[in-house]
């Protein structure tokens, strides 16, 4: 039955398909199964359709669900990618003033140009990075203009400026001693100057030390960035700061491309030096101050550069072929090339060889030197000083302070005696008034000097004590009432062995002559042994007085000097014209004869001559000197006459007779004939002291004003006529101990050694609210190191720049210099600093190459061209308040201050540190810098040393 199934089954289909075949044909097999295919296609799209539209109605609800978006994908961004660009508008506007937003758009623009697009463009077109680049630079420059709007920069120049600069000089000053006084060995070892000023500096500061950033490139680099990494969290959003690559970009741009070149830059000492020369431009350069830079100069380097320069110069010149007028000025140049020649080489001598004077064998020459009166030292501001401290150390200060103070009592009770003549409105009431008042102060004088209480007492004739007290109790005190004690302690000072005549041999003196410039200063010989170098003075420190130099003055007939005028010549120096006298000088010895060249001026004849007569007296009748003239005083007629009578006066001035008549006179000879640039004014010292001595009533008033100057002085209490007077000898006492005995004060104040920390605000209670008085007392605080000196000179100083600032200005220089930091800060001068900054980095638009580094011969001579033109301009009076000798070694020290990199570095980075914080006074920029210093080596090292010192009393 299943046979019979199967065979139905296979007849029925072929029987089928028999009549399929013959129905449609034999194509219609594949008719049917292209109909099949639709059909299932058909069926796969309308599922294909159906679950379209359900996930779509399902991410649509999806989309108010809490769950997160579905990422777009790589189609997403190819789509992107495709297409444009859509341009981003940039504001223009930083600072709100056309006049800055000019030049800073152009900083910006080249420094995207040269530092970011000629790498850029290598990687792609795309500008919309460069363009969000430039959008956060602007970003940060709107913010930082704004925070500058909101900042008083007053503070910040008047007072944090000049304290950084003087700690600065503080630190320098206590290194180079701290050097001193470690030996002769590690002196001129710059890395060792370096390595004392940051262990100085970490003691000074207590809490931060500038090492690491200042001697290592590599750290220096770290600070940088991560300042402007800090600089661009606060100034940038918060969203573009994420953004690590642009945040990357920007921040070696602002480090690596701005701010460490121009930080090289700033503390190059090359280039400090060409800018004070740039800045002293208008001043020319003296050839006396140039050639006692050489003289005194220390660095091996400068002599060598400045003696090849000569060389060179001296090798030009006799190649010219000249004739005529013009081989006198050939020779002159010639010969004055070859005095500095040989003056560098006697120096390079010297300091190869390490030979030193010592100063304690100064005291046996002592007796060569000049002598200045003891009436002319009492009434000299830098002489007096020295006096002082002198009589301090020999327990003589009562008799010298008695003197001073009687002084200041005789004209302040004339002063007030004339002011009661011209107002007796009052009748006796104010008589009476003013005799109380005098009567007060009279007895405060012989309390505090003369009275059996007194401490320290002037030791005097009693009689005379006696009868000044006897006149106090039944007289009324006049201006003169001590007049006589006061002669007998002048006597007392002037004859007594302990006092003036023993300061005459002490090393006080010396340095009193160095400081009033009446040492002379370092000379050579033109002696052809070249062993003729002479040190009679060092401006640059202590003071090196050749014993050879002094023991070669004659005292006996066995030397013969002669000396005759042999040319004359006219000189052209910067404009000025002015006659040459070449003076040739033979000096005959037992065992020996010189010959040399000295050239001077008729000024220096006169001023020669002014000087001799007036050390001795009995020659003004004697020499006389050929009389100036006015027009005309150029001719070749005059010029011979003047040259003949000079002649004569130089045969008669070397007569035997008349340098028997007067030994000493051979020393001022010697000095005039040697041959050196001759120094004016430094032997004139009678004529210098007449500015101090005539009128007598003015000099008496000029040392007055040194009691004046005491707080709640007697002076002072009288010029003012206040109730206190009563208490008049007390206060007076105290200020006098205070001032020259340096009592310590009942209460005393809590700051700590002014010697180890920084240079604060607050100078003194009334200095610091007048700024400029403030700030030129700090600088020459620092400077000059007036505090190592004694008080009564700073107080001096002080009254007298008061006085000066009060003259000049009144009571509105505070308001003066206010305005003038508005000035400083306003749109027009921050405009011009952009433009400058611009213009040197990218001079015509082009980035600037790197400036190769100049030779080492020419920066040391620009360090010598410096050093001239800062001493060429000190004015003389700075000298006569301070000294010679000290106002040449603060200028030069600040000089030295600046010849050391990492030191220049240090200031550089202090002063941006003061700026930030004044700046972001909110973001504790302090603490900050404090962190990014805390690697310092020199700070690990001091917080060591002070827990061993601290350890020992914690056990305890």
């Amino acid at each position: 039955s299943c046979l019979q199934t199967s065979l139905s089954i296979w007849g029925w289909g072929s029987l089928g398909l028999v009549l399929f075949l013959v129905t449609f044909g034999p194509f219609a097999i594949f008719y049917f199964a292209f109909y099949i295919l639709c059909f299932v296609g058909g069926g796969f799209v309308v599922t294909l359709l159906f679950g379209k539209s359900n996930s779509e109605k399902y991410l649509e609800q999806c989309e108010h669900s809490f769950l997160p978006c579905t990422s777009v994908g790589i189609p997403k961004c190819i789509e992107e990618m495709k297409r444009e660009a859509r341009p981003i508008k940039i504001d223009r506007r930083l600072t709100g003033a056309n006049i800055i937003d000019e030049p800073l758009q152009q900083v910006i623009q080249f420094s995207l140009r040269d530092y970011v697009q000629y790498w850029y463009y290598t990687l792609s077109d795309d500008e919309s990075f460069l363009l969000e680049i430039r959008q956060a630079l602007q970003y940060a420059l709107v913010q930082f203009s704004a925070r500058s709007k909101e900042t008083d920069w007053q503070p910040y120049f008047t007072t944090r400026l000049v304290d950084d600069f003087g700690t600065h000089l503080r630190v320098f000053r206590k290194a180079q001693q701290r050097i001193a006084e470690k030996g002769d060995q590690m002196k001129g070892q710059a890395e060792e100057l370096v390595d004392t000023f940051f262990e100085v500096e970490v003691e000074m500061e207590k809490e931060v030390c500038r090492d690491l950033v200042c001697t290592s490139p590599k750290d220096e680099e770290g600070f940088l960035r991560d300042l402007c990494e800090v600089l661009l969290y606060i100034l940038l959003p918060p969203g573009d700061f994420q953004n690590k690559i642009m945040r990357y970009f920007v921040r070696e741009i602002l480090s690596r491309g701005i701010l460490l070149p121009l930080i090289n830059q700033l503390s190059d000492p090359d280039y400090i030096n060409q800018y004070v020369i740039w800045m002293i431009r208008d001043s020319n350069c003296n050839y006396e101050a140039f050639m006692n830079i050489i003289k005194l100069s220390d660095n091996i380097g400068e002599l060598e550069a400045v003696k090849d320069k000569a060389s060179e110069e001296l090798q030009y010149l006799r190649s010219l072929d000249t004739a005529g007028d013009d081989i006198n000025t050939i020779k002159n140049q010639i010969n004055s090339l070859l005095y500095v020649i040989k003056v560098c080489d006697s120096r390079i001598q010297r300091l190869q060889s390490g030979k030193e004077i010592d100063t304690v064998k100064l005291a046996a020459n002592f007796g060569k030197l000049c002598t200045v009166p003891l009436d002319h030292i009492l009434v000299d501001n830098v002489a007096l000083q020295f006096f002082i401290d002198y009589m301090q150390q020999t327990g003589g200060q009562a008799h010298l302070f008695f003197w001073m103070t009687v002084e200041g009592y005789r004209v302040t009770a004339q002063q007030q005696l004339e002011v009661l003549q011209s107002r007796q409105k009052d009748g006796k009431h104010q008589t009476n008034q003013t005799k109380g008042l005098l009567r007060a102060a009279a007895f405060g004088v012989y309390e505090q000097y003369l009275s059996e209480k007194a401490s320290p007492r002037v030791n005097i004739d009693d009689n005379l004590v006696a009868k000044l007290a006897e006149t106090l109790n039944h007289e009324d005190p006049t201006p003169e009432i001590f007049d006589d004690i006061q002669r007998k302690v002048y006597e007392l000072m002037l004859r007594d062995e302990r006092f003036y005549p023993s300061f005459k041999q002490n090393a006080l003196y010396v340095r009193m002559l160095a400081e009033l410039d009446m040492l002379k200063d370092p000379s050579f010989r033109g002696s052809d042994d070249g062993e003729g170098e002479s040190f009679n003075g060092s401006p640059t420190g202590s003071i090196n007085l050749s014993l050879d130099d002094l023991s070669n003055v004659p005292s006996d007939e066995a030397v013969q000097l002669h000396a005759y005028i042999s040319d004359t010549g006219v000189c052209n120096d910067h404009g000025k014209t002015y006659a040459l006298y070449a003076i040739t000088v033979h000096r005959r010895n037992p065992n020996s004869e010189e010959t040399w060249k000295t050239y001077r001026r008729y000024s220096d004849f006169h001023d020669f001559h002014m000087r001799i007569t007036e050390q001795f007296e009995n020659l003004a009748n004697i020499l006389k000197l050929p009389g100036k003239k006015t027009f005309n005083n150029m001719d070749r007629e005059f010029l011979e006459k003047r040259k003949k009578d000079l002649n004569a006066y130089l045969q008669l001035l070397l007569n035997p007779e008349m340098m028997k008549a007067s030994p000493a006179l051979a020393h001022y000879v010697y000095d005039f004939l040697e041959n050196k640039a001759y120094s004016k004014g430094k032997g004139d010292f009678a004529r210098k002291m007449d500015t101090f001595v005539n009128p007598l009533r003015n000099s008496m008033r000029n040392v007055s004003n040194a009691v004046k100057s005491l707080p709640d002085s007697l002076a002072e209490g009288m010029t003012k006529m206040s109730d206190n007077m009563g208490k008049m000898s007390e206060r007076l006492g105290q200020d006098i101990k205070q001032s020259f005995f340096k009592v310590p004060p009942l209460i005393q104040k809590t700051y700590s050694d002014p010697d180890h920390c920084r240079v604060a605000a607050p100078i003194d209670d009334n200095v610091d609210d007048n700024i400029p008085l403030r700030v030129m007392l700090l600088l020459m605080d620092e400077v000059f190191d007036l505090k190592e000196r004694n008080q009564w000179l700073r107080r001096n100083i002080k009254n007298l720049l008061q006085q000066l600032i009060r003259a000049t200005y009144g009571d509105t220089i505070n308001r003066k210099i206010v305005d003038h930091v508005d000035w400083m800060t306003s749109p027009e001068q921050v405009a011009d600093a952009v433009k400058r900054f611009r213009d040197a980095f990218w001079p015509n638009g082009i980035l600037a190459e790197t400036v190769p580094r100049r030779d080492k011969a020419i920066r040391m001579r620009t360090r010598v061209a410096g050093k001239t033109k800062l001493l060429e301009v000190m004015p003389d009076e700075l000298k006569h308040i301070i000294g010679a000798e000290t106002t040449r070694k603060g200028i030069l020290r600040v000089f030295e201050m600046f010849q050391h990199t990492q030191l220049n570095k240090r200031m550089v980075y202090v002063f941006l540190e003061r700026f930030l914080e004044t700046l972001f006074p909110q973001n504790k920029f302090h603490e900050l810098f404090n962190k990014l210093h805390s690697r310092s080596k020199q700070m690990q090292r001091y917080k060591q040393r002070l827990h061993c010192t601290q350890a020992p009393s914690l056990q305890k």
